[in-house]
């Protein structure tokens, strides 16, 4: 096992999870009740949405907003494919199709508005963006192309909880908003999600769909508000457990002020290595009215430049790095699923992409490793 010198991600955690933790221990309930409650109507209030669900992660989020929009067989939803496998498999798992539409290219890596509009179809439901590396898609001209087609907006904000552009959060643009607390997110449980809705009827269903289609919950019989229940519809096991709704209480606190030293990192870094490699973002995160959440910081090298080369010399002076990501249509599945299908840009990107560490809690000695790290790679 390598021991990093500076890892990819790190968690903000102390003596506030501990106790928060303890306290779940110590109320003796910790399947889905009170704590899960709070933690909903808390993130709610911080997006300044009518209604969060909390389920077990973001893919649950996903899969749960397109069953709640009622898509199925026979429809397609516009997606990215330089995101997780998550965002394209939750489309799959409701019986749809996904049609993949290419970024904007090396300076936003988020998916075009052209490529959107060409790639709607007479079956196509629904667009999904994915907000990468915490920076807005470019919503306005997207949310434009939903409302003129007629279709639902479903947003994959797992890297940006905190993040907003022109005053409004990002994950409230659309029907529905879906965040993900895993363990190298800016707001961890280690395992867990949210969904976020101002449509009741959505919301609604989610609650139904994500407790095994049961009208009332364990929590409801243990308070005495219910002695039995139905089921109306064919639910999952989605849900949160009181644990982890602790932990995103006290992250959820922590959230706008680790998302600020995320941003101290950020500039520092493009200050550092502005002279010495290409990175995405810079001109788009300083516009007016963009507030990203800095979840990774992604770098593109040269054409040519040996990627796994570059990556192994800063693992020799103990800086992890990754790639972020692998595009969905290139994986052998979806490769099998979609033959011959080709998105330059994302391809062009995919190759070249590395992502260096970023956490809240890097120090200044931190940057000074990864940064020198990189020289010496690119020499």
């Amino acid at each position: 096992m390598t021991e990093w010198r500076v890892p990819l991600a790190d968690l903000d955690f102390g003596e506030a999870e501990t106790q928060a933790v303890l306290g779940v221990l110590n109320g003796r309930w910790l399947t889905m009740g009170s704590v899960t409650q709070k933690f909903e109507r808390e993130f709610a209030s911080f997006l300044g949405m009518k209604n969060a669900l909390a389920v077990s992660n973001a893919t649950e989020a996903l899969h749960l907003a397109c069953l709640a929009l009622g898509i199925g067989p026979g429809d397609e939803v516009i997606v990215p494919s330089l995101s997780f496998v998550a965002t394209s498999n939750a489309v799959l798992y409701t019986g749809a199709e996904v049609r993949f539409a290419d970024i904007l290219g090396p300076e936003e890596l988020t998916i075009s508005p052209e490529e959107v509009e060409r790639a709607i179809t007479p079956r196509t439901r629904a667009i999904m963006v994915m907000h990468y590396a915490g920076y807005p898609c470019r919503m306005e001209e997207i949310q434009a192309i939903a409302s003129r087609q007629g279709l639902f907006l479903i947003e994959d904000a797992a890297h940006a909880p905190g993040a907003s552009l022109k005053g409004r959060p990002l994950g409230t643009w659309g029907e529905v908003g879906c965040f993900s607390f895993f363990s190298n997110k800016n707001l961890s449980t280690g395992e867990g999600g949210m969904l976020v809705t101002d449509r009741d009827d959505i919301a609604q269903k989610v609650r139904n769909l994500r407790s095994h289609g049961m009208t009332s919950m364990t929590w409801d019989r243990h308070q005495g508000h219910a002695y039995s229940y139905d089921v109306i519809d064919l639910g999952y096991n989605y849900r949160i457990d009181e644990i982890r709704s602790a932990l995103g209480l006290v992250q959820l606190s922590k959230l706008e002020g680790n998302n600020a030293h995320r941003r101290a990192i950020t500039e520092e870094y493009w200050n550092l290595l502005s002279k010495e490699i290409f990175q995405p973002f810079q001109n788009w995160s300083k516009a007016n009215g963009v507030s990203p959440s800095f979840h990774i910081f992604p770098i593109l090298l040269e054409s040519g430049k040996d990627r796994q080369m570059f990556m192994d010399s800063l693992r020799s002076e103990g800086v992890q790095t990754s790639i972020h990501y692998p595009p969905i249509h290139q994986f052998s599945y979806y490769r099998n699923r979609y033959p011959g299908l080709r998105l330059p840009k994302t391809e062009e990107v995919a190759r070249c992409e590395v992502t260096l560490p970023l956490y809240p809690t890097m120090s200044q000695e931190d940057i000074h490793i990864v940064t020198s790290a990189v020289r010496k790679a690119l020499s």
